[in-house]
This record gives C-alpha cells, structure tokens and sequence, in this order.
C-alpha cells in the first residue's frame, strides 16, 4: 500500500471498509441464526439487508473515484467476527448471555465501521468530493442507528434477562 496523497488515502479507506462490509454479510446470518431473542434476530437480519446496500455504494464509490472494486482485506474486521464467532460457538451458554455478548460483538463492529466511514468522509470533504461526502454519511448515520438499536435491544431485554438468567442452557433444562 504506497499512501501518496489524501486521493489514495480515501482510496485505502474505502476500499478497507468495501472489504469489512463483504465480510460482514457473511457474518450477520450466522449471529441472527445464533441469537434467541426476537428483537435482536430481527435487527441482525434487518441489518445485513443494509449491510448489502452499504457494499454496493462502497462500490459506486470507488466507480466515481476510478479505482477498483476490490477491497483490501480487513485485517480488524476479520479480527472483530473471528470473536463473534467464538461467542457463537461457546458451549454450555445461557441463551440470554450469548445474546448481551453477541450484542456487545455486534457494537464493536459498529463503532470500527463508524470511526472507518467518518475518517473517509473528512478525506472526501477535504477533496472537495460531495457526492462521495454525502454517501459515506448517510452509511455513517445508518451504523449509527444500527449501534443505537443494538443499545435499546440490550437495555429493554436481553441484558435484564441475561443478569436474572431466566434462560437456561439446552444442557442444563
């Protein structure tokens, strides 16, 4: 990677967060179908719709910047879903725990792609770059929202359930 200029840093930076994104919509089925909680299920599934939209303007800006659609891999994001997966994948879990730690993988994930987008964002506005500034906004409010939905879902019921243990593990019922 040769960062000569701020054209090839935003061009690093999206194409960072184009590859995070493609590597989430992998990921995102694999938490809905682990969470027990409704709410959460749905906001995961809800989110990888989004999530796929966010890849295909990652993938218009690269378009209007005239660099390619093939991102760099993202060594955090692999990094942030190899531990989702392991909170997934632990045995003997109470339900409504795996859940607050999936929760907690989740915002994780959310807070890196925020500060991601927000750093290309002030790349483009430094450059002048309008449309790519309001389109990395617009990803950047709607993680935003995703961060804050995951907050209110922990608050209102996951968390109160997982701190009484009103689940059980299949093991232990």
């Amino acid at each position: 990677m040769k960062l000569k200029d701020m054209n090839s840093l935003l061009a690093h930076e999206v194409k960072d967060l184009l590859n995070a994104e493609k590597q989430l919509t992998k990921a995102l089925p694999k938490m809905a179908k682990a969470a027990r909680d409704p709410e959460l299920k749905k906001a995961f599934e809800e989110h990888l719709a989004e999530t796929k939209e966010h890849v295909s303007r990652l993938e218009s800006i690269c378009g209007e910047l005239g660099i390619g659609a093939r991102g760099e891999k993202c060594e955090a994001m692999e990094g942030l879903i190899k531990e989702g997966s392991e909170l997934i994948e632990a045995e003997d879990s109470d339900p409504a725990v795996r859940d607050a730690a999936l929760i907690a993988a989740a915002q994780r994930v959310e807070h890196y792609e925020m500060a991601g987008y927000g750093a290309a964002r002030s790349f483009a506005e430094q450059l002048g770059l309008d449309s790519v500034v309001k389109t990395l906004q617009q990803t950047l409010d709607e993680e935003g929202n995703a961060n804050k939905l995951l907050t209110k879902i922990a608050k209102s019921t996951v968390n109160p359930k997982a701190t009484t243990g009103t689940e059980q593990p299949a093991s232990k019922r």
